[in-house]
């Protein structure tokens, strides 16, 4: 992008989409010092007449996405993933902000870890990039950090990785001073002592190919405690990933009695199912597990209606040397963050939400919750943005991901959306080129 496009440019000829103020119709929007001027309707008319303009050939404008769960390998893993190589890929799929996974090596748990992180992503990131502090040492659920100075250090939120915290004392005392701070609780609710040596959802289908089973209790279990202890310390808790109809429904008690409860689900558990595993496909090995198609038609429903507050891509690279393996034996992940839209689209094609309902899962509730400036396309925030087509249709091939680990569970997959263009701040940072 030139200098004068970063200083004033207008996206006209768009659908606008912002569900942090429920507008949707036709305009423009007027960009100035890489932030949102104006928009609506009635922009294209006042515009300069020698400002620049770019037509969006009628496509959607909307809030570029905020992921709130990405792993990324740096540092410690710099050849599955950079933070570079992920905002490339993030860019790519029309995400704007992205919250980072403490568990790094070394894990992101004191302040000279966030403090690399945020510098970090300065000097290399086309995105946002915000880190997770670590509730405990090492991940190791034992000792808690100094949640306070990494707060002030730069820290959007307390999470643990992949790794709950079993002990509801250690808990406990997390959430209490998460309350003082007012800080967000990010936890992964999956009690890895009924988790086991469990690889996939326990049921009929890990039973027929011959693999140990992952209860659902593994994850109803943990979340009906950790809303129990939120209730008790009155903090802020966000279930960061759940797969299962009946951890809904405890949420969703938790919401009716009003306490600050909010959850999220990966997009590989709304569109995908355990049947995909197929013979073994290690790709599709996640955790939690995908579970059964009842199970995934309950997630859309709960975004739906709205006690699913967040979409994420649980973005996770892996590389050969820890995919290529018997499906027991293989890690756990799949990278996301170039395909969450497209996949979410599957869902509004089949007319399971509207688009108003993805975008607001994908980014305005996330940036809320945060509480970023994004996920909005209101006068005077940074001009996040992304130009999106919802019918264009296209084959994912994981050797096109910008990402440097392919394992992604969508390849060969058929898709209709894509990302055309992603702007950060008022700059382009994506462009699609169709060749």
């Amino acid at each position: 992008m030139s200098e004068r496009q970063q200083a004033a440019f207008a996206l006209t000829n768009v659908q606008l989409l912002d569900p942090s103020t429920g507008l949707e119709e036709h305009g423009a929007i007027l960009i100035e010092e890489g932030k949102i001027k104006a928009i609506g309707a009635n922009v294209a008319g006042q515009l300069p007449t020698d400002i620049l303009r770019i037509d969006g050939g009628g496509k959607i404008a909307a809030p570029g996405l905020v992921d709130m769960h990405v792993t990324t390998g740096e540092p410690g893993a710099e050849h599955r993933e950079t933070l570079k190589s992920a905002s490339k890929a993030a860019a790519a799929g029309g995400v704007t902000s992205i919250a980072c996974m403490p568990d790094t090596d070394p894990v992101i748990d004191d302040i000279a870890l966030v403090d690399f992180i945020t510098r970090r992503a300065r000097d290399t990131a086309r995105v946002h990039v915000h880190p997770y502090a670590a509730m405990t040492r090492g991940l190791a659920g034992k000792e808690m950090t100094e949640i306070g100075l990494m707060l002030q250090a730069g820290a959007v939120a307390l999470s643990n990785g992949r790794k709950a915290i079993t002990n509801a004392q250690i808990m406990r005392r997390v959430m209490t001073y998460a309350h003082d701070f007012d800080a967000l609780i990010v936890h992964h609710p999956e009690d890895p002592d009924l988790v086991g040596n469990g690889v996939m959802n326990l049921g009929e289908t890990s039973t027929r190919l011959g693999l140990p089973g992952i209860p659902a209790e593994a994850e109803t279990i943990m979340v009906a405690r950790d809303i129990r202890l939120a209730q008790l310390t009155g903090c802020r808790y966000h279930a960061g990933q759940i797969s299962c109809a009946e951890s809904l429904e405890i949420i969703r008690r938790a919401k009716d009695k009003g306490l600050d409860v909010t959850c999220g689900v990966s997009i590989n558990h709304l569109t995908l199912n355990e049947n995909d595993i197929g013979l073994y496909r290690t790709f599709y090995k996640m955790s939690p597990p995908l579970r059964s198609e009842d199970e995934r038609q309950a997630m859309i429903a709960g975004v739906a209606d709205g006690t699913i507050d967040v979409i994420v891509s649980a973005h996770d690279p892996q590389d050969v040397d820890t995919k290529r393996h018997p499906f027991a034996e293989c890690a756990d992940g799949a990278v996301g963050l170039e395909t969450m839209l497209a996949a979410t689209m599957r869902l509004v094609h089949s007319d399971q939400l509207t688009l108003m309902q993805a975008f607001k899962a994908l980014s305005t509730t996330p940036a809320s919750l945060l509480r970023l400036k994004a996920g909005s396309l209101q006068p005077g925030l940074p001009a996040d943005v992304i130009l999106f087509d919802p019918n264009e249709p296209w084959v994912m091939d994981r050797d096109d991901l910008k990402s440097r680990s392919k394992n992604t569970a969508f390849h060969k997959a058929r898709f209709s959306g894509r990302v055309l263009q992603t702007y950060v701040e008022g700059q382009l940072v994506h462009h699609y080129d169709p060749k």
